[in-house]
């Protein structure tokens, strides 16, 4: 983890901490990258309440309750899925906010519909879910890096809405 990812997630932590606010993740693509990020930080246990590494299908299902019909009519890597992972998320933790991603780090994968570097993000909270479609460029760790630095905005931006 670089000094800058390492500093978002400080960041982020502080404003949860100071808005009395608790967060949780939902991983698919970045394989708990997420999560690990903030928990880097010391002290991070007051705000990181749980991380889910959702990375297949049936740990969607089972972990954070995606109906199988989502999955099966849109596809892994889709809003409707990124939504439901982070609603999820957010009623089997009890967190203020959660932050969910799936996407198609690559190499490889990808799809002219679904290419490599397409991530959707959600972040569900008191005032519902928000959604971001990204598509990163560059290798695995770089797709995989700026969903994390995408999904602490993402989180930032639903914090905002408490």
């Amino acid at each position: 983890m670089d000094e800058a990812m390492r500093a978002q997630a400080a960041a982020l932590l502080a404003e949860f901490r100071a808005a009395g606010a608790t967060l949780a993740t939902a991983e698919s693509c970045t394989g708990g990258l997420v999560c690990a990020a903030l928990t880097a930080v010391a002290g991070s246990s007051d705000v990181v309440l749980a991380g889910f590494v959702t990375y297949a299908n049936a740990a969607k299902v089972a972990m954070v309750g995606v109906p199988e019909s989502v999955l099966a009519a849109e596809g892994a890597v889709s809003e409707p899925v990124a939504r439901r992972m982070a609603e999820g998320a957010l009623a089997r933790s009890g967190a203020t906010v959660a932050v969910s991603c799936t996407g198609v780090a690559g190499p490889g994968g990808g799809s002219a519909e679904k290419p490599v570097g397409l991530v959707h993000l959600a972040a569900a909270g008191p005032h519902g879910v928000l959604h971001r479609r990204c598509v990163f460029g560059g290798d695995r760790d770089a797709v995989r890096e700026a969903t994390v630095m995408e999904a602490f905005a993402l989180a930032r931006a639903a914090l905002g809405s408490i």
